[in-house]
């Protein structure tokens, strides 16, 4: 049953940047949505469902939905909840691919910090499927990064940390399948290589209050999942009806437009597609 964050966990997520486990939905119930999530696969390249997937696919768009999520994101920022980003992090079993050490806000161009993630487990995330890792209170600070585009780094720039992280200090963040956990955009965190037989599948949700925005005043897309939008600082797409619909696809190309540009500032030319 969904439920707020009681004092003790708000004060945890405060103390460290993070919170973790909690349950988004039954195992079942996320094998559901990864099975949609793979029919979808079959019918497009899997880089077009990174970013912004529950523009495309209705299921994504109702696990973002739950309340078992948005009550304790509520409990965070408050009762007008947008959804900023919904990103795909998937890695194949046996695979390279990684992320490195960052923080996310530093270059998603919000000008506010009130913001949490929900990052939610459709396959077991575990050390050795390579789950996140968090450095308890380093949400506290902000870090200069530097652009890598490195060829396996899963991030849209390769972006890393400029200072050294003791990998002592980490925490591994280990989900079962159907929990997620909670983390702020200043958490350092990073994730190693998939050396599981199955896929690692995550869902990275992206919560802010309706009265963020955007700096320099750009419009970039966003959904309301609760409460209602008083202020207009974003185009509000409403949930996908069919998967991979014309709206949707539209939607998402000019969601990805207008976030690249923020996305890739001060970015060197050979920048990737987000």
């Amino acid at each position: 049953m969904a439920t707020h964050l009681t004092d003790g966990q708000r004060a945890t997520y405060e103390e460290q940047g993070y919170l973790f486990p909690l349950q988004a939905c039954t195992r079942s119930e996320a094998q559901a949505y990864r099975d949609a999530l793979e029919v979808v696969e079959t019918k497009a390249e899997k880089t077009a469902l990174k970013a912004n997937c529950n523009f495309l696919i209705p299921e994504i768009d109702a696990l973002t939905r739950l309340p078992a999520i948005l009550d304790p994101v509520e409990s965070l920022i408050g009762p007008d909840i947008l959804i900023w980003g919904c990103s795909l992090f998937a890695k194949n079993a046996g695979t390279e691919s990684y992320v490195s050490w960052h923080q996310d806000l530093n270059y998603w161009g919000l000008e506010s910090d009130a913001q949490v993630t929900a990052w939610v487990a459709l396959t077991p995330a575990t050390v050795e499927s390579g789950c996140m890792r968090f450095v308890p209170g380093s949400h506290r600070q902000i870090v200069e990064h530097r652009d890598t585009f490195a060829d396996e780094n899963m991030l849209t720039r390769g972006q890393e940390l400029t200072v050294d992280v003791d990998e002592a200090d980490a925490v591994n963040i280990e989900l079962s399948t159907g929990e997620f956990s909670l983390h702020h955009g200043r958490t350092f965190h990073a994730s190693h290589p998939n050396r599981s037989t199955d896929r690692r599948i995550g869902v990275a949700i992206r919560y802010i209050p309706t009265k963020s925005r955007q700096e320099g005043g750009i419009r970039t897309l966003a959904t309301l999942v609760r409460g209602q939008d008083c202020y207009n600082h974003f185009e509000l797409f409403d949930p996908p009806t069919t998967a991979l619909s014309v709206e949707g696809i539209a939607a998402q190309r000019r969601a990805s437009e207008r976030s690249n540009s923020i996305l890739y500032r001060g970015a060197e030319s050979h920048a990737r597609t987000a």
